[in-house]
């Protein structure tokens, strides 16, 4: 129902969570799920299984595990199993002898930047320390909120992506958005932090949240 309401897979895989604790399924297993209802399934029951595992290396297999892989570069056997219906058997022999694919650690980064892009913000951060000279820029108090994930996401063997033969390691973007984290609301001026609050989870920031909670104690 909340699939067919347009509520995306991760809230939720999120609620289910909640109140499921370890039963609850995987997230790949709820996004394909929430797909299959969004396009009108209405039966909840697993689809009938083949007596034997699909092992056929057809054109069409090795689409759909292309494509599995191509939706989601961190993807495990497990993750491709559930999207496509394949066996790992035969996943594995498509990945390798098929599509000539390895799986390798991936830098991750906050954004994807041109170079002309580091240009233009390396040159605005050199104007901006220009400006602090002569300014009274260090008044300024600034604020924003961002997700803090629980493990840095740099170590965690999630952090490998599947790439072509004699492809390099690529950067990865996206985080997945299934991992443990906190929101918070930071404020910040020149001499450091002014204000780090922790947002309950589950609580939604509405205007008298953020005065109440965030604009009236960076004003004390």
């Amino acid at each position: 129902i909340r699939a067919i309401l347009g509520i995306d897979s991760k809230t939720i895989f999120d609620e289910l969570t909640e109140t499921l604790g370890p039963d609850t399924p995987s997230y790949p297993r709820v996004r394909k799920w929430a797909k299959r209802f969004r396009k009108g399934r209405e039966d909840v029951s697993d689809d009938p299984q083949p007596s034997h595992s699909i092992s056929v290396l057809t054109d069409g297999n090795i689409e759909r595990v292309r494509q599995a892989i191509e939706d989601d570069p961190p993807s495990t056997y497990d993750d491709i199993t559930v999207e496509t219906g394949l066996s790992r058997v035969t996943i594995e022999r498509i990945v390798h002898n098929c599509l000539k694919m390895r799986k390798v650690k991936s830098r991750w980064v906050a954004h994807q930047l041109t170079d002309e892009q580091k240009q233009d913000r390396f040159r605005i951060c050199r104007q901006n320390l220009e400006k602090f000279r002569t300014w009274r820029l260090c008044d300024i108090i600034t604020g924003d909120k961002t997700w803090i994930y629980h493990k840095p996401i740099g170590q965690k063997s999630s952090n490998s992506i599947w790439v072509g033969e004699n492809e390099p390691p690529r950067t990865v973007v996206r985080r997945n958005r299934s991992k443990p984290r906190t929101l918070f609301c930071l404020f910040f001026k020149f001499t450091g932090p002014v204000l780090i609050h922790n947002v309950d989870k589950g609580k939604t920031i509405d205007h008298n949240y953020y005065i109440e909670n965030c604009l009236i104690p960076v004003m004390k």
